[in-house]
């Protein structure tokens, strides 16, 4: 199947001020060194009907060492106490971050928590003072994370057509 995929840039943390969370019963937690289970847990959970598959092409082991490096950090949005979405910021091409993962997951979907845990997430790469926080997306993804990127703030600097086997 054929998708686009679009890469976007922030060089420069919004001027605009946060909003505040959208309920009072939402905790972000970093996953220090989280479990591969629990990891593919999210991964999956998130990604599923958006047809993630690259981290499944990963062995434990694979994955373990990406997860766990220092300069990968996991994000775990919670709802009273129930994972609702997370973030994976990579650091590991410094001065550059890219925000490599972000979702929330399908229960949690429609209500106002992707906006919330993405500018939360720009918030946290930009206490990193780097020279640009960057992402992609592509047409199998939520059918309003482009527009949600975009306005987070988010610039569009590339897009390409890739052939992807349907998974």
């Amino acid at each position: 199947m054929e998708v686009t995929v679009t890469y976007l840039e922030m060089r420069e943390l919004p001027t605009l001020p946060a909003a505040p969370p959208p309920r009072a019963d939402l905790a972000v937690v970093q996953a220090v060194k989280p479990t591969v289970s629990f990891y593919r847990y999210l991964y999956n959970t998130v990604g599923e009907q958006w047809r993630w598959v690259d981290r499944h092409k990963l062995s434990d082991e694979q994955l373990a060492a990406i997860i766990r490096d220092p300069a990968v950090e996991v994000y775990v949005l919670y709802v009273h106490g129930v994972p609702a979405g997370y973030a994976e910021l990579d650091r590991r091409q410094f001065p550059d971050i890219e925000l490599a993962y972000f979702g929330i997951m399908p229960e949690f979907i429609g209500r106002k928590l992707g906006p919330y845990l993405l500018r939360w997430s720009i918030d946290k790469a930009f206490s990193y003072s780097p020279r640009r926080l960057w992402l992609h997306t592509c047409t199998l993804d939520h059918p309003k994370a482009l527009a949600t990127y975009q306005r987070a703030g988010f610039q569009i600097y590339s897009t390409e057509a890739k052939v992807v086997d349907d998974p």
